[in-house]
């Protein structure tokens, strides 16, 4: 079985899910991890869904023709009503899909949940990660991870682009409730940066030094990437990762008598 990056909270969501069918699977925010783990899950199909058509392509490539014939990856935005209209699927994942919205459809957070909840059919689980680049913290490991966040998002905003913005359990555990969701089970992991992690971000953001004009602001945004991933090689070399928040899964359900529906 091929294991993507994150396996462990699949893991939480596979042990969830239990002996109940996965049935009809619809990825609500597709990526390369939770497109190679849903395509390796009994399902009877499977749909996966992204805002960013090369995003999709990329996707699409990872999975290297494991795609079914039953199976589909959907280029659309949530925002718009007719995407995946009148469907129902057993289980819907929003994997880190609350804190992508805003790079795509900025303040539709709110309306999220509800447009999802026509098309949950059992059982709907959310990954998200806690805000870490707001507020102030302590330690070193944590400043260093804000400051690395801090760095992406200023380049993103230079180049004219919205980064993501992650919500907290709490909100997200209060906005399924308010779309008609009942809370099965909720919990958050804490989580630890290796090296990879420092370097995907800087590489992130460092990609969108070319799209800014003004070229001795880049030089010194390029210079403080350096900065920054010397500094995290050593405390990482130190601590074996960078200790900072928390990633969290929820179980959700129709809480009408939706979920006894099949897909």
């Amino acid at each position: 079985m091929r294991q993507p990056p994150h396996a462990p909270l699949f893991g939480v969501i596979e042990r969830l899910q239990g002996d109940m069918p996965w049935g009809s699977f619809l990825d609500a925010g597709t990526g390369v991890k939770s497109a190679l783990w849903a395509s390796d899950l009994a399902t009877a199909r499977w749909t996966g869904v992204s805002a960013d058509p090369s995003h999709l392509a990329e996707t699409r490539a990872s999975l290297c023709g494991a795609l079914r014939p039953q199976d589909r990856l959907v280029a659309g935005n949530w925002t718009d009503p007719a995407l995946l209209a009148g469907e129902v699927h057993d289980v819907v994942l929003a994997e880190y899909l609350v804190g992508a919205v805003e790079g795509f459809s900025p303040y539709f957070q709110e309306s999220l949940f509800r447009r999802l909840r026509a098309l949950v059919g059992r059982r709907l689980y959310v990954v998200g990660l806690d805000p870490y680049v707001v507020g102030g913290v302590e330690g070193e490991a944590g400043r260093l991870v804000q400051a690395i966040g801090r760095f992406r998002d200023a380049c993103t905003l230079l180049a004219g682009e919205t980064p993501y913005r992650e919500f907290p359990a709490e909100w997200v555990l209060a906005r399924l409730e308010q779309a008609g969701f009942r809370v099965l089970f909720a919990q958050r992991f804490p989580n630890r940066y290796p090296m990879a992690w420092v370097e995907m971000q800087l590489a992130t953001g460092q990609a969108l030094l070319e799209r800014i004009p003004d070229r001795r602001l880049t030089r010194e945004l390029a210079a403080q990437a350096g900065r920054l991933r010397k500094s995290a090689a050593a405390l990482i070399a130190s601590l074996g990762a960078l200790p900072h928040g928390f990633d969290y899964v929820v179980a959700a359900e129709p809480d009408d008598g939706m979920g006894a529906r099949r897909g």
